[in-house]
């Protein structure tokens, strides 16, 4: 498994946790650990980078469910 992979399922198996701390937050996940949260992602992505490569650490929004990390994608494909 890749390092961001672990770090998700990080998130997902404390998710309940997370929240409790950090809702609404953006969290940065490196290593299976939070060494960040933030109001805005584009801060946590910012300042995360300034002490770790970027594709090292992972930006999550902590939020209750699933919406924060499932995306739903519509075709307009007619079948015939």
């Amino acid at each position: 498994m890749k390092p961001l992979e672990e770090d998700f399922q990080y998130y997902l198996a404390h998710q309940e946790e997370l929240v409790e701390k950090y809702n609404q937050k953006y969290i940065v996940i490196r290593d299976k650990k939070v060494i960040g949260f933030y109001d805005d992602e584009m801060e946590a992505i910012r300042e995360s980078s300034k002490e770790n490569p970027l594709g090292t650490f992972l930006v999550q929004k902590c939020e209750p469910g699933n919406s924060s990390y499932t995306q739903t994608f519509h075709s307009r494909v007619a079948f015939v």
